[in-house]
């Protein structure tokens, strides 16, 4: 029987701490060559080094642990993070639905939990489509549409200049040069740039993703694809984000049609990560 992160500390910990150990971690990489992503609650860190080391005594493939210490924080959306246990070279290469991604979770945010979001919303996505992505970070959503749908063509346009090597590193790896463009900057600033607009716009910021609302809803097509993320009361999860694109779609004399509502992942006890998808005559 396999043994879980608890039990392996069950007589290494205090008997009283060994129940506030999370279950569950991310871990980002492949076999061999992979990084645990922990958040253990402060009673618990003067345990860390033990906690990781019984992380990769659990996870075989995991070579480095690190912790949680702050919120993602700042433009960059990047968390502190502390190495408990392990290599301290956390850069690694993660593979899902046929993709690699190359990353450093210390200098750009990647979640392995959104796998299946990018999976379904790379599903949508027709032959010949324009996609804009903002917010992009290392191109996981540009290059999960391109593979599935090898005539759409994407620009990725990512703040983060880590996240952004990452994303040009990314793109070559997967041998997509020819139909995802990454740009580095601010969306405010780049976006109104383009000369053309898109047959589908993607907001994958959760958090303040409505700030920006003016800068994407110009850059649909009439008749495109608007996907909105936003962080929502669990109680009522889509009315304030509707309400938001309604009154940004308004602005622009533009109408908006609500085509599906999705609860992403739950953030805390009260918050959701929610996509509204809508399209913008």
């Amino acid at each position: 029987m396999k043994r879980d992160i608890r039990s392996e500390l069950s007589g290494i910990l205090p008997q009283h701490l060994v129940g506030l150990v999370p279950r569950s971690f991310d871990v980002i990489g492949s076999k061999g060559q992979a990084v645990a992503v922990i958040e253990i609650p402060s009673e618990l860190e003067p345990y860390g080094q033990a906690i990781g080391d019984a992380l990769m005594r659990v996870q075989r493939n995991v070579r480095s642990v690190l912790s949680k210490e702050t919120e993602r924080m700042g433009e960059f959306r990047v968390r502190d993070m502390k190495l408990l246990s392990g290599s301290p070279d956390t850069e690694v290469v993660h593979r899902e639905s046929g993709c690699i991604f190359k990353v450093d979770p210390r200098r750009a945010y990647f979640s392995p939990r959104e796998s299946t979001e990018r999976e379904k919303v790379s599903s949508k996505v027709g032959p010949g489509e324009r996609v804009l992505v903002m917010f992009s970070g290392i191109g996981p959503f540009a290059i999960c549409i391109a593979k599935r749908q090898p005539k759409a063509y994407c620009v990725a346009v990512e703040l983060n200049p880590d996240a952004h090597m990452y994303c040009l590193e990314n793109v070559r790896l997967n041998k997509l040069g020819d139909r995802v463009r990454a740009v580095l900057g601010d969306v405010r600033e780049v976006c109104p740039t383009f000369s053309e607009r898109f047959d589908r716009v993607l907001m994958p910021l959760p958090k303040g993703a409505y700030e920006f609302l003016d800068t994407a809803i110009p850059l649909v097509k009439p008749g495109g694809v608007l996907h909105f993320y936003h962080w929502a009361s669990r109680d009522d999860p889509f009315s304030e984000g509707e309400r938001l694109l309604a009154s940004a779609a308004d602005e622009y004399g533009r109408s908006l049609e609500i085509l599906e509502r999705v609860r992403v992942s739950q953030y805390s006890p009260s918050a959701w990560k929610v996509r509204i998808d809508a399209r913008v005559g």
